[in-house]
């Protein structure tokens, strides 16, 4: 499923309080989807990393009451006491079975030792596949029967939408349209350590905010993202010198019309992330795309409406809806 879908899906169950449990491949984000579900409902979030816990680490130290004369465990303060959320187990599959079977007890029972969970919070958790090339143990059958499972997919569309929102650098989100294939170059055979996917691209963003060195700054994305995808990038990059001037076409509604695939491709991305920090110039970059290849007039509207844009209002949309109508059928 994709991330769009997803979100939708477990925010239903998390009102249910039915455990849920995401699968998918390293870095296309699982634990911030989770995250934002919380985030939107303004509910609390734990994300508990089951793979780096011992079984104590959830059902508590044993100590001896005094006045029972018996044995009870002291839970840990990490668990929530009170209120709403999401209680996010990640890497559950891999965590060694011992820890498995304390989670398994909380998810089953909503109990582990002398804590109970309360009403308010919902259970995910989350996990890598066994064939991703990460330490994985298989989970218990009995354990998996407790949850609903999902995987996860990447989606260009999906990663575009959310890149905007989270102000990525054009140059990054210009050539991810323009080279969709290198938003996930991971390959359970290869051996290389960096690879691309949506957490790495991120990691791209900080470095190229750092101010490093135009020096070394092939080889920091090289160590995100691998070398061939970080040369394809950086030479895309370099097509950001050929673009007409954004602000002037926002600021007129008029300039030149490049005809090269991969300038295109990045001037689209840049009017868009300009529109969206100021929406007063919608009409005038709406005037300047009836004269742009049809595709990518059509590119720079569903990226506009996605991201919260409204423009049925505008007389120059409807110019342009008539203009480009029989690309939307």
């Amino acid at each position: 499923m994709k991330a769009s879908e997803l979100t939708l899906t477990i925010s239903a169950l998390v009102e249910q309080k039915v455990p849920t449990f995401l699968w998918g491949a390293p870095g296309i984000g699982k634990s911030s989807i989770v995250k934002q579900i919380a985030d939107e409902k303004d509910i609390g979030f734990i994300d508990l990393r089951l793979s780096l816990m011992d079984p104590t680490d959830l059902k508590g130290i044993p100590f001896y009451d005094k006045e029972s004369h018996t044995a009870l465990w002291a839970p840990p303060a990490f668990l929530p006491s009170k209120g709403e959320g999401i209680l996010f187990l990640d890497e559950l599959n891999s965590a060694p079975p011992s820890v498995q079977a304390s989670a398994y007890q909380l998810i089953l029972d909503r109990k582990v030792g002398e804590y109970t969970l309360p009403d308010g919070w919902a259970i995910v958790a989350a996990g890598n596949r066994e064939g991703d090339r990460g330490v994985t143990y298989r989970m218990p059958a009995p354990l998996a029967n407790r949850f609903v499972h999902f995987e996860m997919e990447v989606d260009v569309d999906d990663w575009r939408l959310w890149a905007y929102k989270k102000e990525l650098d054009s140059r990054i989100i210009s050539y991810i349209s323009y080279k969709s294939e290198h938003l996930f170059t991971f390959d359970a055979k290869s051996e290389n350590k960096s690879f691309a996917t949506p957490r790495s691209w991120e990691y791209v963003n900080s470095i190229l905010k750092s101010g490093l060195n135009e020096s070394l700054v092939l080889n920091a994305i090289s160590g995100a993202v691998g070398k061939e995808v970080a040369v394809g990038f950086l030479s895309f990059a370099k097509v950001m010198s050929r673009l007409p001037d954004i602000e002037s076409i926002l600021s007129s509604a008029e300039g030149d019309y490049p005809e090269e695939i991969d300038v295109l491709y990045a001037l689209s991305t840049g009017l868009v992330s300009a529109v969206l920090r100021d929406k007063e110039k919608l009409d005038n970059l709406l005037k300047y795309t009836l004269g742009l290849k049809g595709e990518f007039a059509v590119m720079i509207v569903q990226d506009l409406q996605r991201n919260g844009i409204v423009m049925e209002h505008s007389e120059v949309y409807k110019e342009w809806v008539r203009k480009f109508m029989y690309l939307l059928e």
